[in-house]
């Protein structure tokens, strides 16, 4: 599949990644079946994640206004126990979350073991919305990379396994799906006029992400860039990625107590 992990030290370029390119899986109709069986081991392995509490899984999603967030979320994890999943979406910092440092709101939100942490947007925002829109002077959020790698190699020591998906979507792209939230009156709510302001930035957002996805994908958290124009194959490309992570975390129901076998329910 055309997902790109980012090794360490490696110069992005997102002009190199066609939004549009889904590799082998060319049909929507074989994806969604394929993302069906992901989705149900997704759901198997969170069960065996839960129940073991030796681990946490934290994901978190990246993109341009439009770019899929709230989609891949609900396609996802949409057969998971609630339970065991918490998602956060991270706005405009409050008064509060101000007076604090950028990572304050973030470390709050990081999953305990046996849980499975989704984070739309995050302490990303710092070198990027606040790069683009001049919230941060330069030294401050270039600072911030280091502070971020820290961070999370703090939590992968301290056993969270840590995802980051970049989702790639074309101007063009985004340009139909805010035009879908105008012409439909049931997405009204979606359509925010200031996302308009935010487009015309749109290759100052593209080099803001380019610098966070170089500077900040590690090996105990890489970014990966998903093409992200089909809805179908970003969907499928995030879940099997979810997958082959944590089957890779060679999960365990913990072990039963002893004499279970022997024990009668009364009637």
């Amino acid at each position: 599949m055309p997902i790109l992990k980012i090794r360490p030290g490696q110069t992005v370029n997102l002009k190199d990644v066609d939004p549009d390119d889904t590799g082998d899986v060319v049909k929507k109709k074989e994806a969604q079946k394929q993302l069906a069986q992901q989705v149900a081991r997704i759901a198997a392995l969170q069960n065996i994640l839960f129940a073991q509490g030796k681990h946490a899984l934290l994901i978190i999603l990246q993109a341009i206004d439009a770019g899929g967030k709230d989609g891949t979320i609900r396609n996802v994890f949409s057969g998971v126990n609630p339970q065991g999943v918490r998602v956060t979406g991270f706005g405009k910092p409050t008064e509060e979350e101000l007076e604090h440092d950028f990572l304050w709101r973030i470390h709050k939100a990081v999953p305990k073991q046996g849980m499975i942490g989704v984070f739309n947007r995050s302490h990303y925002e710092d070198v990027l919305v606040a790069r683009v829109k001049s919230l941060a002077p330069e030294p401050v959020w270039r600072g911030r990379y280091a502070h971020i790698n820290h961070f999370e190699k703090l939590l992968a020591n301290k056993g969270t396994t840590i995802l980051k998906f970049y989702l790639h979507i074309s101007k063009a792209e985004q340009k139909e799906r805010l035009q879908a939230r105008l012409d439909d009156p049931n997405k009204h709510w979606k359509f925010n006029p200031a996302d308009l302001a935010e487009r015309a930035r749109w290759e100052d957002y593209m080099r803001a992400f380019e610098d966070a996805l170089t500077h900040c994908s590690t090996e105990h958290a890489p970014w990966y860039i998903v093409p992200a124009n089909r809805k179908w194959y970003r969907n499928l490309a995030v879940a099997e990625t979810i997958v082959q992570t944590l089957e890779g975390l060679n999960l365990q129901y913990p072990p039963s107590a002893e004499g279970l076998e022997k024990i009668q329910l009364a009637d």
